[in-house]
């Protein structure tokens, strides 16, 4: 199932189950939002299967609503920094030894959430560096603390896109990740939740992010430098991860500071990152 969150016409925040151009309201199955499903675990998800299967929820048309985040995640959204050898490569010169030994970790807060068909603002006041990053979304489905490799995909509910948006100059100024990356509207999350039954391996994926059609990644999850499995043994070594975290996994490389000279964004680009069987997330600036 493909799972997504909306506003209808008449204003009212739903969620339910995307098939095809079409989406079956899931609030009918008694949980409110995609958020109490996903904490529900499997009782929350077989109730929601009877719901869907029974035909007694209204639908409606994709193109008629506002897609939404899919969810508002119990923590700050956590980001995995150059996960990919190349992309750590690019933005590093070619430094050797720019490659981590161990992940990289940061956050943005739910502020910078934004869905599907919405604006990624400018703030050309603010920033003269603007830039894409489209990565893999992971959402975790349980709660869990010291997880091992080997039982991490027990504990994923699905997997979601993710355009970590970056204001370079500000990295720089800052001398860290989390001001530059955290604006509001710099995390386009969408626009739906694959369950992980779509996705037997996560490592299999392709990603690509074009900015006004012209293609400027083009990497496979398979070059990530940890895996979505090894990401959640080091992150929940000592933490616990909840139900409804979001961690988004790392760039490939191709992302604007990369070329010579940089092909940063402005207003009026649009953005759109695929990743089948997920679908495409496509955002604006303005």
């Amino acid at each position: 199932m493909k799972f997504i969150t909306f506003l209808t016409t008449e204003d009212e925040q739903k969620w339910g189950v995307v098939h095809e151009e079409m989406i079956v309201d899931g609030t009918g199955s008694g949980y409110q939002r995609l958020l109490d499903v996903i904490q529900g675990g499997d009782e929350a998800l077989s109730t929601v299967e009877q719901w869907i299967t029974s035909g007694e929820g209204h639908t409606y048309a994709l193109k008629e609503v506002q897609v939404l985040p899919p969810i508002i995640p119990p923590k700050n959204v956590i980001c995995v920094g150059k996960n990919y050898a190349e992309h750590a490569l690019e933005m590093s010169h070619q430094v050797p030894g720019a490659i981590p030994e161990y992940p990289v970790f940061f956050t943005k807060p739910h502020t910078a959430l934004t869905g599907h068909g919405t604006y990624i603002e400018s703030y050309p006041h603010i920033t003269t560096e603007l830039d894409y990053e489209g990565e893999l979304a992971v959402i975790i489905g349980k709660e869990g603390k010291n997880i091992p490799a080997a039982e991490a995909m027990d504990y994923v509910f699905g997997y979601s896109i993710l355009n970590d948006v970056t204001a370079r100059d500000l990295q720089r100024r800052h001398k860290q990740f989390f001001k530059g990356k955290s604006l509001d509207t710099f995390a386009p999350f969408g626009p739906v939740i694959a369950h992980k039954s779509l996705i037997p391996d996560p490592q299999k994926l392709t990603i690509q992010t074009f900015v006004n059609g012209e293609e400027r990644q083009h990497g496979s999850t398979q070059d990530m430098i940890f895996s979505v499995a090894q990401l959640i043994e080091s992150l929940s070594a000592g933490m616990t991860l909840e139900a409804g975290d979001i961690i988004a996994t790392g760039t490939p490389s191709g992302v604007g500071k990369g070329f010579n000279p940089p092909k940063l964004l402005k207003a009026g680009d649009e953005v759109s990152i695929t990743i089948e069987p997920i679908g495409t997330l496509s955002n604006r600036v303005r």
